[in-house]
């Protein structure tokens, strides 16, 4: 699953170079005048300052819930976890609204496309759903794949029911089976692993979604030379990248990767928005970020990814906990929860202004 996933980001990372080194013969649309913002030679130091800062903050966001172990307080079954989840759940759900959906609308309801076909009908909206089908697709189907190939060859006991040895499971704590106990235990590994597979799936998901936003909008930054909207972009971006980057550590915590599965995990998040700076400055004399083409194409992309984020946030992040044992036997802990994910929203709603 992992392999398959990062051979995905990676060749969407080379569409995204072959695609922006297309778009060269087109003429910009001037949609609006930037004035005496525009400086392609003061711009450049603003980028290389971007690309350095938003990787540092990439790598502290995603390696803080990494390192949450040595916390006793923030170890995964604790409830200051939980919290910490539903605050980075709250995060990207907003990113999935209040950044990526709006930018997708105004690119495909942009004055530079033709009326027919982009003025006729809500592509964003539409993309935007069926992406969120589609990941549902995906997560289902992952899960029950992985789900059946390690369950192969475990069944209950013959003294028990089906319901018994589900209800046992449930019911016994995690990580405290041991092999030479029968009954409950000895269907145990089918129900764990399926577990750590779902939290597994759901981190490589989210990664992949978080990747297509992250090149996108490191993409429009690069390309751009409006010294007057970079300025305030790049101290936004630093804080979105960095809480969008503990939502996700969080999961790669949860799915229990081997240490060389995380770094690979933790340097693709990392390297992503950089990645597309960098590409960005590379390709500005021939990439115009207001030509039709790229308009299209990004739209759609940010649509696509707001689908996913959307879908990821309300279905696996937020729903699984609330609706689980833990957040549903206290009152007072989803009460905390909630003010948490009010928080993450509410914040990175109002990062919107500048990003």
């Amino acid at each position: 699953m992992a392999t398959s996933t990062h051979k995905l980001i990676l060749a969407f990372f080379l569409l995204i170079s072959i695609f922006t080194s297309q778009v060269h013969g087109e003429e910009e649309c001037q949609a609006d005048s930037a004035g005496s913002c525009v400086d392609k030679k003061a711009a450049l130091p603003l980028k290389i300052i971007a690309i350095a800062s938003i990787l540092v903050t990439n790598m502290i966001g995603v390696c803080l819930p990494l390192f949450s172990r040595s916390i006793p307080a923030l170890s995964p079954d604790r409830d200051l976890f939980v919290v910490v989840k539903a605050f980075a759940a709250g995060i990207i759900l907003a990113t999935g609204f209040m950044h990526v959906l709006p930018d997708s609308f105004d690119m495909l309801w942009s004055t530079c496309l033709p009326e027919t076909p982009w003025h006729k009908f809500p592509f964003t909206g539409f993309v935007a759903m069926l992406s969120a089908i589609v990941t549902l697709m995906v997560d289902s189907m992952a899960t029950s794949v992985y789900t059946k190939k390690n369950s192969v060859g475990i069944k209950p006991a013959d003294n028990e029911t089906d319901q018994d040895a589900e209800m046992a499971v449930v019911n016994a704590p995690q990580g405290h089976f041991h092999g030479h106990h029968h009954g409950p235990a000895a269907s145990k590994d089918q129900p764990v692993g399926a577990q750590l597979l779902r939290y597994r799936v759901v981190a490589m998901v989210l990664e992949l979604g978080i990747v297509v936003h992250s090149v996108v909008i490191g993409l429009s930054l690069g390309a751009s030379n409006n010294t007057c909207t970079i300025k305030p972009l790049v101290a936004a971006l630093c804080f979105h990248q960095m809480f969008e980057g503990m939502g996700l550590g969080g999961c790669i915590l949860q799915a229990e990767y081997k240490l060389a599965k995380k770094a690979i995990m933790v340097f693709f998040f990392s390297v992503t928005t950089p990645f597309g700076i960098a590409l960005g400055i590379a390709l500005s004399n021939v990439y115009k970020e207001n030509s039709p083409d790229s308009l299209i194409t990004v739209g759609l992309l940010n649509a696509s990814s707001a689908g996913l984020l959307i879908y990821m946030a309300l279905v696996d992040l937020l729903a699984a906990d609330f609706m689980g044992p833990k957040l549903q036997g206290s009152i007072k802990l989803q009460l905390k929860s909630y003010a948490a994910v009010l928080l993450g929203a509410g914040g990175m709603s109002l990062m919107a202004k500048w990003a």
